[in-house]
């Protein structure tokens, strides 16, 4: 706890972000080049000049154990903590036995080189996944129809406004859930948003279960794709913007490694 306690708030994020930036040509790089040295299998999907999105796949050969897990990150470009995070899980490589994963270590590769959330367009990718506009949503979305169902969903996102880390929780068919046991690895290296309305929405130890009728909503982020079409269970992850890199990244870490676990 007291560690906890010695993390402070930046407070450089005024009316949107404005904190470390990364490079991330060379971020993908090494997550491409340690991936392929533990034997992942990568796949291009989508070309943006010369920033790749990929996907990247670790098999497990038990079916009888095999659990298919899918990790996005980096939809918004002035999120820095996902790609990062997804960096940090390949490099330790210590994911459990039975899990086959599908990692996509950044949607967005060009909003990182523009530092913004939108995509060189000014489209907000994790807004267009209903009547997808964005060429990148366009191939993530074939790439989604290449693939059978996954058991679980895990979405990186940082949030600029927050007061912690915070999760979204989609659970229609109250499967045995997870959240709890994030928000606790999470709370270990930063602190947790405790307010009671996060988002517009009713929240409680930051945790969010929103009642959300896909149908009702003109605008899909990923994370209701994934729900109506791709799996019955996943999270959204919000490491809070206005505290250091590193603590956001060990959040997202810590949390994810809690769900596989």
């Amino acid at each position: 706890m007291r560690e906890i306690l010695r993390v402070q708030k930046l407070k450089k994020n005024l009316g949107g972000y404005f904190g470390e930036t990364i490079d991330i040509r060379a971020v993908l790089h090494d997550v491409e080049t340690t991936a392929q040295a533990h034997g992942w299998h990568s796949e291009l999907f989508h070309k943006a000049g010369d920033l790749k999105l990929f996907s990247l796949h670790r098999t497990c050969h038990d079916e009888a154990k095999r659990r298919r897990i899918y990790i996005s990150a980096g939809i918004h470009g002035d999120e820095p903590a996902g790609p990062l995070a997804a960096s940090r899980l390949i490099q330790e490589n210590n994911w459990p036995e039975g899990t086959e994963i599908f990692l996509l270590p950044c949607l967005n590769p060009v909003g990182f080189t523009l530092n913004k959330r939108e995509n060189a367009d000014g489209i907000d990718l994790n807004r267009d996944y209903r009547n997808p506009k964005a060429a990148e949503t366009r191939a993530h979305i074939a790439w989604l129809e290449c693939q059978t169902k996954f058991d679980l969903y895990l979405c990186l996102h940082e949030d600029w406004e927050s007061q912690g880390f915070y999760l979204y929780e989609q659970n229609p068919d109250a499967k045995p859930s997870f959240a709890e046991k994030m928000i606790e690895a999470a709370k270990i290296v930063c602190p947790v948003d405790p307010s009671e309305i996060i988002e517009d929405r009713p929240a409680q130890n930051g945790i969010i279960r929103p009642n959300i009728s896909p149908q009702e909503r003109p605008a899909w982020p990923e994370a209701l794709y994934l729900i109506t079409q791709k799996s019955r269970q996943g999270y959204t992850l919000e490491a809070p913007s206005d505290f250091p890199l590193a603590t956001r990244v060990n959040a997202l870490v810590a949390a994810v490694n809690a769900a596989l676990k």
